[in-house]
């Protein structure tokens, strides 16, 4: 069961897989290390077998859901009703 996400929402990278493919037309191999563990990035959208189309600093890769989670982005203080 893969975790969906909201394209345009923020992911966070929680492991790093064994290789990364590039967002491209024809995607290609890179080794892990061109994201870092912990890097955020925005989700442009959603690719077959469960792989998410993710814009890193450098560069957008498609990387499989169970190598990245949603950042929480609500304030503290919303629960507050007025």
């Amino acid at each position: 069961m893969s975790e969906e996400f909201i394209v345009g929402s923020k992911v966070r990278v929680v492991a790093l897989p064994p290789y990364i493919k590039t967002a491209d037309p024809m995607p290609m191999l890179r080794p892990p290390d061109v994201i870092q563990l912990g890097e955020e990035g925005t989700v442009l959208d959603r690719r077959p077998g469960g792989y998410w189309g993710v814009r890193f600093a450098r560069g957008a890769f498609l990387i499989d859901s169970q190598y990245i989670e949603s950042v929480d982005q609500s304030p503290k203080n919303s629960d507050v009703q007025t």
